[in-house]
């Protein structure tokens, strides 16, 4: 409940005057059966004025009863929909803080499940408790107490009937809250199945794999609807079983009632009266039933949201002694750095990693693929932690740093790059929202993408699409440098960025970066050499270690690895070359 309280307590009023409007409801409900015997039994010897009487008190109390429904429902919903947004900005808060390692624990298509369906699950559960938590046991309780109160003898029917009703509802309770968890889980599979092909359709459309990923949906969906109908049929028994309870009760009390009738003086609207309560009674054991159906369905629900809200952030700025601190200079020191993606494996990702990047170099980075390039420039910005050792940014351990002084100091263009829905300029405003059209247009002049934009109808307020879907993955790239040279950073990483372009655009972007960028630490990861052959230094990297550091022709002379590579792609430029030449001449 503590987890939840903070969710109540700013809409504490709705909590209480939505049950409150419902137990009005309850007392007219109880009073009800009670003028309509009154009506049956005296109308006909008291006349018609009397009628008139009980009838205006009926109408009177029919009206404060859909006050107190109306109330009710209204302020249930308030409570509900405020609870279930509040929570819903709390689970995205703390999704936004999840280091790779917390969103690698859940899937994606399980985030947005908890963040839609559960939290849903949730609201409906609320609005139904405020609405029902007291009308149904106020009602049971009264309808009971005015039904002893009338007849005990009849009363004793109940005492048969309410146990075994009880102890159905128990049961169910017990065989669906398991397959209500089953079902979320199945959701949870289905979504990442949407998500995954929606936002790959180009992919999916590329190889041809349509029916391979409507396979894939198909197993999903059946699974789900199994999973559903299996947790669903219990409830579907709940119904014809209530029924049968409720009239085999209302038999047993008008047969016996009817006895009560002739041989004991009962009035006929006493036992009209005594049959409404009946009714009332059974009918308010099905809303319990079917209150504890849904309460059964959200506490699935709520158990997998309090594991995203409780789940621990393994990267935090708690305890950072430098808060206040922010990134001047650029320079970066790794110092025994050891890395592993699963803290049990034997083999490291990244191996006593010793090198220091000067401030306002420009620095290469080359090696095979899976070879810990990117890994080893995602520690800088604590996209991951080191298992062993340090890494310094000015002299300042990157886990002393505010996460907030530290990113803010780290441009990063992503081997896969990522634009958002919207125009350019909202895409590229993510690197400086105070950024002036002047200098939204000189970033895209140095990023060489300009050009492109221009032609763009709209221009910068040309629309992307989701993820960036209306342009190439050149321009997507382009845009991307552009927005990260907006944020003006002390260091620059730049991970295969510019892999997508021709090799002409990017000298110049390389030109630009070293005119705009005169004061700011770059790092580029690069397959081609050519990318990296005048950085001011080149890190080589293989199987998760550092095998040769120099320039390019201290390399060429002193490292294999560099050679190897090397050799490799002006051999293939060669043959290219060869072929090209051959296709003119010929």
């Amino acid at each position: 409940m503590k987890t939840w309280s903070k969710y109540i307590k700013p809409y504490l009023r709705y909590f209480i005057l939505g049950p409150l409007c419902m137990i009005v409801e309850v007392i007219g409900e109880v009073l009800m059966p009670q003028c309509l015997a009154a009506m049956i039994t005296n109308a006909a010897t008291n006349g018609w004025l009397y009628a008139i009487k009980v009838s205006g008190l009926m109408v009177l109390i029919a009206l404060t009863m859909m006050a107190g429904g109306i109330g009710g429902a209204y302020f249930g919903t308030r409570a509900s929909v405020n609870f279930a947004a509040d929570l819903r900005l709390d689970i995205y808060k703390k999704v936004q803080k999840f280091s790779f390692a917390n969103v690698d624990k859940f899937s994606t298509g399980s985030l947005v499940t908890r963040l839609t369906n559960d939290v849903t699950q949730m609201q409906n559960m609320i609005n139904m408790l405020l609405r029902m938590a007291l009308r149904a046991p106020g009602m049971l309780i009264g309808a009971l107490i005015m039904a002893i109160a009338m007849r005990p003898s009849l009363a004793a029917i109940l005492g048969v009937t309410l146990p075994l009703m009880i102890i159905t509802i128990g049961i169910v309770i017990k065989i669906t809250f398991p397959r209500f968890s089953a079902v979320q889980g199945k959701i949870d599979r289905l979504n990442s199945t949407v998500q995954e092909n929606i936002t790959n359709m180009r992919v999916v459309k590329s190889f041809v794999r349509e029916n391979h990923e409507n396979d894939k949906f198909f197993v999903a969906n059946k699974d789900l609807k199994s999973t559903q109908f299996g947790a669903m049929k219990i409830l579907i028994w709940m119904s014809p079983i209530m029924s049968i309870f409720m009239n085999l009760t209302t038999i047993a009390v008008l047969w016996f009632g009817s006895q009560q009738v002739y041989q004991h003086g009962m009035e006929i609207g006493d036992l009209s009266a005594f049959v409404g309560y009946v009714m009332q009674i059974l009918f308010s054991l099905v809303m319990v039933s079917m209150l504890f159906m849904m309460l059964s369905r959200a506490l699935a629900s709520a158990k997998r949201i309090k594991e995203v809200l409780n789940e621990e952030i393994d990267i935090v700025d708690d305890n950072a002694s430098s808060k206040d601190a922010v990134v001047n200079d650029g320079k970066i020191e790794f110092k025994n750095v050891t890395f592993r993606y699963h803290k049990n494996s034997e083999d490291p990702v990244l191996d006593n990693i010793n090198i220091t990047i000067n401030p306002k170099s420009t620095v290469g980075i080359i090696g095979s693929t899976g070879s810990g390039k990117t890994t080893l420039v995602s520690l800088i910005a604590r996209l991951y932690d080191t298992d062993e050792g340090e890494i310094l940014v000015d002299g300042i351990n990157v886990k002393d740093y505010s996460l907030f002084n530290l990113r803010e100091g780290v441009g990063m263009v992503l081997q896969k790059n990522v634009l958002f829905s919207g125009s350019i300029e909202d895409n590229l405003r993510w690197g400086d929202e105070e950024a002036t059209d002047e200098m939204i247009a000189n970033a895209c002049k140095s990023a060489q993408a300009d050009k492109f934009i221009e032609n763009f109808k709209g221009q910068y307020q040309y629309d992307l699409g989701q993820g960036g879907k209306n342009v190439s993955g050149g321009q997507k790239q382009r845009l991307c440098i552009a927005r990260a040279l907006l944020k003006k950073p002390k260091i620059l990483i730049l991970d295969d960025s510019t892999s997508a372009v021709d090799t002409a655009t990017e000298a110049m972007i390389r030109n630009a970066f070293a005119n705009e960028l005169a004061d700011c630490t770059k790092i580029i990861i690069a397959q081609r050499i050519s990318s990296v052959k005048d950085a001011d230094s080149i890190i080589v990297i293989d199987n998760g270690k550092i095998v040769g550091v120099g320039t390019h022709d201290e390399l060429m002379e002193t490292n294999e690895e560099y050679k190897e590579i090397y050799y490799s792609q002006n051999e293939k430029a060669k043959q290219a070359a060869e072929v090209k030449a051959g296709d003119i001449n010929g």
